[in-house]
């Protein structure tokens, strides 16, 4: 297979079992006219649902659907013989068929979430004799389950509620439109006398253009970024406002679009004082853009507001301090509390930024390894305490601060950086999800290092990129061409150069020029050899009698889509059959984490006590994963830690980096799809075959290492002899 170009590369496979959704349409020249209204009315109706719109045809002009296309960011058009070709729509896994005839008013979530058979509705009919009986319509709404059908049968039929397919000829005698109805289905002419509210209900949504992306634009609550940047953009080139040139920038930003949130923004803001929010996420977008002192002067003119100076603070704390300017980032920390004391952000950094007394005593530098990682601190996530420890374990006996020189990854590395990197023996960057580019943005890299290509060309020290994975998610899309260019500059650049899956491998590989690809290497994250790389006994004497269960929830709607309460349901019902058998306990990596334990209590009326590790230590953490029975985990290092450590897991894949890690190890088995139509089922199946015989599954677990281990320890002999013996 040729690769992807590295300007088109995306991440829209879905390695997580992610489910495809699509809305279709099939629709001849004299229905044409018809979908405009329907695709608004889905939009106005439904603000934060952005799927495919498919369009089946018989073969009309590409040029037909023009107007369609200035609606909606995703119009599908195919060619079909029928509408029974909604049956046979490859791609997706939900299929929510309508017809012109219809129009959207209200939440169609339900169908959405529906996830088994046909969904329709059974219509009442009266036959020839008078005789009523209920029927499916051929042209009525569908939901197809494309696992489940490929054709409407009885036995895969799940009945839906008649206010998704609401017929008009109900509504004779001018009745009005009923407020539950989601879907209108006109059964006659859309101006048919005698029917006219069900017409004045669909005349709402028939608007010209400029008016359709006004009024969805003004909708209360959250919108799907994906509308609203394809919508608000010609909205806002023909009425310049403040409130919607920062809505479309915040759309922007969290799409990773920063220079476009920029110039949407900078115009219509310029130095005003009355309009704080907008600095501040002017601000912010620069800072994404390593533009730091433009950024640094908007965030400034933020802190004149009293609502928006903590926030604004805090912001400029992390820009002084991503600066290396660590008594401004505490000065401008300490301003932020005093105009609020209870501001979190402006507390964190104020802890991070004072001094904390005399450094211990180093080794001389040449004598040093240089870390560039993600420390983390406070409560933030535990496997990312955990993991730059595993990290310099493997390089030398001592992790502290004697032995390793520490350059944290979001830290811009200007000309001092370098020349302390180049002082040391070597520099390793790693490990951690590193290639992601959006939790600490930089205009530099377009990944977590925070270094100018033309820097990181001019570092002499040996370099060595170790267990890094290439952390996007499944449908996660940002332009690559930055970051290809600064990758292929450390690749160039590196000794070695190992990530930690083969997925990451693949994806990376991708972005490389041809002669560069062979320099990419295995090495698995050094969380998973844990037991190899400490003296002493390799495993606990005993275990408890526990199951530990995480979950993590940042970036959601990547994580589930729709499929949460569907999630949370099949979850509740696998953890009410383990504790028959075992404690079962919740394991927070992060505060937020323990949104898990507050909905499945809240919804499901299931408890679970929480051990809270973002407040543990390194030990800590790994004595609790590692005595534990089983380990059931979302996040990657709540699958890796364990493992390393020697005890059984079984990974809810949300990401595809779990995935990658269970068919490295050839264990695909112990990974569960957070979108599995049976996940309860078959979780409590594979947990209790686990508890069942515990002692082959930790035997398992140690066959599944070795080979991790013996290609570690092959890297390290390589690495030892690049950066030479202490």
């Amino acid at each position: 297979m040729t690769p992807t170009a590295p300007s088109s590369a995306d991440d829209r496979s879905t390695v997580t079992g992610r489910r495809r959704i699509a809305f279709a349409v099939h629709t001849d020249t004299a229905g044409l006219p018809a979908l405009p209204t329907l695709l608004r009315s889905l939009a106005l109706t439904n603000p934060g649902v952005c799927e495919d719109f498919v369009v089946l045809h018989p073969g009309l002009p590409d040029s037909s659907f023009d107007g369609l296309r200035r609606l909606h960011p995703r119009v599908v058009t195919r060619r079909a013989d029928g509408r029974g070709d909604v049956f046979r729509l490859d791609g997706y896994d939900t299929v929510v068929a309508f017809t012109p005839a219809m129009v959207v008013l209200g939440d169609i979530g339900e169908l959405l979430r529906l996830r088994h058979g046909v969904g329709a509705v059974r219509q009442l009919v009266c036959d020839a004799e008078g005789r009523e009986r209920r029927t499916v319509f051929p042209d009525g709404l569908l939901v197809v389950q494309r696992a489940d059908a490929d054709g409407m049968s009885e036995d895969v039929l799940t009945p839906v509620d008649a206010r998704y397919d609401f017929l008009t000829r109900r509504l004779h005698d001018d009745t009005p439109v009923p407020a539950h109805v989601a879907v209108l289905h006109f059964t006659g002419p859309f101006d048919e006398p005698g029917y006219g509210p069900a017409a004045e209900a669909r005349r709402r949504f028939e608007l010209d253009d400029e008016e359709f992306r006004a009024a969805y634009c003004a909708l209360p609550g959250e919108k799907h970024p994906d509308l609203l940047a394809h919508l608000a953009p010609p909205l806002l080139r023909a009425r310049p406002s403040l409130d919607l040139a920062r809505t479309v920038a915040d759309v922007y930003r969290r799409q990773g679009r920063h220079d476009e949130a920029v110039d949407v923004l900078a115009p219509v803001v310029g130095d005003r004082l009355d309009a704080p929010r907008c600095q501040e996420t002017l601000g912010v977008c620069l800072m994404a853009l390593s533009r730091y002192d433009e950024a640094e002067a908007r965030l400034l003119l933020a802190t004149a507001s009293p609502d928006s100076a903590p926030r604004a603070f805090a912001q400029l704390a992390r820009l002084a301090w991503l600066c290396g300017r660590e008594e401004d980032a505490h000065a401008y920390a300490r301003d932020g509390l005093e105009a609020d004391p209870t501001d979190a952000g402006c507390h964190a950094w104020y802890v991070r930024t004072r001094a904390d007394g005399p450094e211990p005593e180093a080794l001389p530098a040449a004598g040093q390894l240089a870390h560039v990682a993600l420390f983390a601190e406070g409560q933030e996530n535990a496997g990312d305490k955990v993991l730059p420890e595993a990290v310099r374990k493997c390089f030398d006996a001592g992790t502290g601060p004697r032995h390793w020189y520490r350059q944290p990854v979001h830290r811009l590395v200007d000309e001092a950086a370098l020349e302390e990197l180049n002082a040391r023996r070597g520099v390793v960057v790693g490990g951690g999800g590193l290639f992601l580019p959006d939790t600490s943005p930089n205009g530099n890299s377009h990944w977590q290092w925070n270094v100018p290509d033309d820097l990181l060309s001019r570092l002499t020290a040996p370099l060595a990129v170790f267990a890094v994975g290439y952390n996007v998610f499944d449908g996660q899309l940002y332009r690559r061409s930055r970051f290809a260019e600064s990758l292929r500059v450390l690749v160039e650049r590196s000794a070695f150069f190992g990530l930690r899956n083969h997925g990451s491998i693949e994806r990376v590989r991708e972005l490389l020029p041809a002669g560069l690809r062979d320099r990419v290497r295995y090495q698995p994250c050094p969380t998973t050899v844990w037991r190899h790389l400490v003296p002493g006994p390799l495993d606990p004497v005993e275990r408890a009698d526990t199951v530990l269960v995480n979950c993590a929830y940042d970036r959601a709607g990547l994580r589930f889509g729709h499929d949460y309460g569907h999630f949370l349901a099949q979850t509740a019902l696998a953890l009410k059959g383990l504790r028959e058998r075992a404690d079962v306990r919740y394991a927070a990596h992060m505060p937020a984490d323990e949104k898990f334990v507050h909905d499945l209590r809240r919804e499901h009326g299931v408890a679970l006590p929480v051990e809270q590790l973002y407040d543990m230590t390194n030990d800590g953490i790994r004595e609790l994963y590692g005595r534990s029975r089983l380990v059931i985990g979302m996040r990657g290092h709540a699958g890796m830690i364990p493992f390393g450590c020697g005890t059984p897991i079984l990974s809810l894949v949300s990401h595809p980096k779990l995935a990658y890690f269970l068919s490295d190890i050839g264990r695909q088995e112990w990974g569960l799809s957070v979108h599995d139509r049976g996940l309860g089922p078959r979780l409590l199946e594979r947990a209790t075959a686990v508890l069942d015989d515990h002692a082959a599954a930790v035997a398992d677990v140690h066959g599944a290492q070795k080979l991790l281990w013996e290609t570690t320890r092959s890297n390290l002999d390589e690495l030892g002899k690049t950066f030479g013996r202490t």
